[in-house]
């Protein structure tokens, strides 16, 4: 019983694994067993958008405001240094609290379970109860789980507080922000930094193309349509880039 409950948690923790699995005995206990995989795709689009989005909108407002060249690359450089070094620093902290609360709230629920044995062992059967499991099988099961204190604790993790073993470190994500950032925000600057000839429309040639690619990124991530990824993606960036451009025109303007 103990290891259908385990198997149960386990498919609840998982998000890694292919949709289509192979269901052979041999197949299934490779992928149960397996250690949960940990993405860091999610801040690889994050950096790689806002760095697209930030660096194309301060080509666009300079374009649009009729500045040089010159101008465009020294304010471009700027915002990748000062804005990649933000995201990456928000990345950073925002995942330590993760990691700090996720210690904090199983230390909690393990001393919980030491102290009040029989008030925790109601909350397994409520929340096995919340996850379909009735009797004969509700008394069972709760006494599987809570005969494994690890298995006790990740269940209350999961039930109470929606907290899963399976973490990103905040080492990692902030270093794979910054690099998405500054790997994707430096094409826009391209066609400045090396002297092609109309070099703002070739930026947004290839701004567009860099949508694209994190549009298959985030599809691929998501498990999502192909072609909507990239539109959502595309747009958004579209977007942003052309209020840019109009507060710099209204620049001239004004």
């Amino acid at each position: 019983m103990l290891a259908t409950v385990r198997r149960l948690l386990r498919s609840r923790l998982s998000t890694g694994s292919d949709l289509r699995h192979d269901h052979t005995p041999a197949a299934i206990r490779a992928r149960l067993t397996a250690p949960t995989a940990t993405s860091y795709a999610a801040d690889a689009i994050y950096g790689g958008f806002d760095g697209t989005v930030t660096t194309f909108a301060v080509v666009a407002g300079v374009a649009g405001a009729s500045l040089s060249p010159a101008v465009t690359l020294i304010l471009g450089l700027a915002n990748l240094v000062a804005d990649g070094f933000s995201m990456a620093s928000g990345a950073y902290l925002s995942t330590r609290a993760e990691e700090q609360r996720y210690a904090a709230v199983r230390e909690f629920e393990a001393r919980s379970v030491a102290r009040e044995p029989d008030g925790e062992r109601r909350e397994v059967r409520e929340i096995l109860y919340k996850m379909g499991i009735r009797e004969p099988n509700l008394s069972a099961a709760t006494e599987a789980v809570t005969s494994n204190e690890r298995a006790w604790v990740d269940l209350m993790l999961l039930g109470e507080y929606g907290l899963t073993a399976q973490r990103r470190t905040s080492l990692r994500a902030a270093l794979t922000t910054f690099g998405a950032f500054v790997l994707f925000g430096s094409v826009p600057l391209m066609p400045f930094a090396i002297g092609l000839p109309s070099p703002f429309m070739t930026a947004a040639v290839m701004t567009g193309t860099s949508f694209i690619g994190l549009g298959i990124l985030k599809a691929w991530h998501a498990r999502r349509s192909l072609l909507t990824s990239i539109l959502e993606t595309f747009a958004i960036g579209a977007g942003a880039a052309g209020l840019a451009y109009g507060v710099g025109w209204l620049f001239v303007l004004i």
